[in-house]
């Protein structure tokens, strides 16, 4: 019964101790799952090959010609806003899992108090049963 109790309390706590999120953060883990994905990656070629082809193979719609300037500034501002966002997204990773390494630490340690309390336990029962059979 009584692992059963520190289960039930062990998962109470976790929840308790599960801050609340800001709304930047949230934006910010949300924004990092997008942009670190394989459809955030083709999405960009595919705009970058739409820019590129607009501007280089259609001569009326020359607005940002080679060796494209705008698009430069437009990944540059992309680039200088992304990298912060997961970052921060990042750092709430680490923060997160080394709490997670500490809960894992001092639960560990009770795991060990309570096996070698186990093995005590056991060694006094042996020695118990060796003087019971002995009297016989």
């Amino acid at each position: 019964m009584v692992g059963i109790e520190n289960t039930k309390s062990t998962k109470v706590s976790n929840q308790q101790t599960r801050p609340k999120l800001t709304k930047g953060q949230r934006i910010a883990d949300k924004v990092t799952l997008f942009a670190g994905s394989w459809k955030f990656i083709i999405i960009f070629f595919v705009f970058l090959g739409i820019w590129m082809f607009i501007n280089g193979a259609i001569i009326f719609l020359k607005w940002d010609p080679y060796p494209y300037i705008l698009l430069n500034l437009i990944l540059s501002c992309i680039a200088a806003i992304q990298a912060p966002i997961i970052l921060m997204s990042q750092n709430r990773a680490s923060e997160r899992d080394r709490a997670k390494a500490e809960r894992d630490y001092y639960i560990n340690r009770r795991s060990e108090r309570e096996v070698e309390n186990i093995q005590k336990d056991l060694s006094r029962i042996e020695r118990l049963l060796h003087k019971v059979l002995e009297k016989k």
